[in-house]
């Protein structure tokens, strides 16, 4: 079996494989085991090499890797277009955890343009005839996403950082069930003493927003609180949001669930409007826990999504997949955490209607 070069350069010169092999007191073969087929050698070899690796700051020639695995260790990441000033932390935050879970398993993540629309699948199309991915990760999955079906169709390995909405199942994904971060801010909201806990989501059909909407209801049933009246709608734009939530405020509602921090300062506005203060008067909580949450006065309340086991899920789910096409899938939905800040505070006893 050919051998795979590395240098490493500075005062100690060229690192090469057999250099490793002789440190570790093994074969070339057990070096090159240790690199590409870890799971061949016992624990104790593979500590020994792997000792010997970051002694003498080996690192594998990658051109040369590929030819002989026929593996380019690239994983294909299409970043979709957004409007211009628009913040995406959330998305930034799972591309910064799934490039360093990538890079810890000795792949890199190949960023391309995707843009909507009829070009969607072209860009797929370009990067395959372009680069040699080992597969692709996706994100930003919507009602009828043709994606996973065109990849399927061609023997693609891929993993969505997002559920399918409709139709049949295709592949591997990984998701955030947002209707338990929903749920478990109503079931907080009611030991804060709340009976009068409104929704501010996104328009219906979104299937994030509805999964979100879902779990709010959910909680409301099982309290035995009432839902019908007390949802509004927006886009995810501060002054929509906070033109859609004055009605439920002037109907008394003393908390608001909203399904993201955008929708939230919204909120934070419209009861500015009226003189109220959150967590004093009323009390809000946001979904995704993003830096404006630390920043609002008084910091706000909100469902943190965990996008570094969803960064680890996707890269272990795609290299799984590359490795044997023909497994079952994995549909793995992760719990978010309720990070409890001044903007929910205890409703004081006897002020509840």
């Amino acid at each position: 079996m050919a051998q795979v070069s590395g240098q490493r350069t500075g005062a100690a010169g060229n690192v090469t494989l057999a250099m490793v092999a002789r440190r570790a007191g093994v074969s070339p073969q057990t070096v090159s085991n240790a690199i590409n087929a870890p799971d061949l050698l016992r624990p104790d070899t593979l500590a020994r090499v792997q000792q010997a690796i970051d002694a003498l700051g080996y690192r594998p020639h990658r051109a040369a890797q590929t030819l002989r695995t026929r593996s380019s260790k690239l994983i294909g990441y299409g970043i979709q277009p957004v409007q211009p000033g628009t913040s995406t932390p959330v998305m930034d935050g799972f591309l910064h955890a799934l490039s360093q879970t990538a890079d810890e398993s000795g792949h890199r993540i190949l960023l391309f343009a995707a843009p909507s629309g009829q070009k969607l699948l072209e860009s797929y199309q370009e990067l395959l005839d372009t680069c040699s991915v080992d597969g692709f990760v996706l994100s930003g999955t919507t009602h009828g996403d043709p994606r996973q079906d065109w990849l399927a169709q061609r023997s693609i390995p891929f993993v969505a950082f997002g559920r399918i909405w409709s139709g049949r199942q295709i592949g591997d994904w990984v998701d955030v069930d947002g209707a338990a971060g929903t749920d478990t801010a109503v079931e907080h909201l009611v030991g804060q003493g709340h009976k009068k806990i409104v929704f501010l989501g996104w328009p219906r059909g979104s299937g994030v927003g509805d999964d979100r909407a879902a779990g709010w209801k959910r909680a409301m049933q099982r309290h035995g609180l009432p839902v019908r009246g007390r949802r509004a709608e927006s886009i995810d734009d501060v002054e929509q949001a906070r033109a859609a939530v004055g009605s439920l405020l002037d109907a008394g509602a003393t908390a608001v669930v909203t399904a993201s921090d955008t929708l939230a300062v919204g909120c934070y506005r419209a009861l500015a409007d009226r003189g109220l203060a959150p967590g004093e008067d009323v009390a809000v909580t946001g979904f995704d826990d993003t830096p404006a949450a630390h920043l609002l006065t008084p910091p706000l309340t909100s469902v943190a999504q965990p996008l570094e086991a969803a960064g680890r899920e996707c890269v272990r789910l795609l290299l799984a997949r590359i490795r044997t096409p023909s497994r079952e899938p994995e549909r793995p939905l992760l719990t978010p955490e309720l990070i409890v800040r001044p903007s929910t505070a205890r409703r004081a006893t006897g002020t509840e209607n």
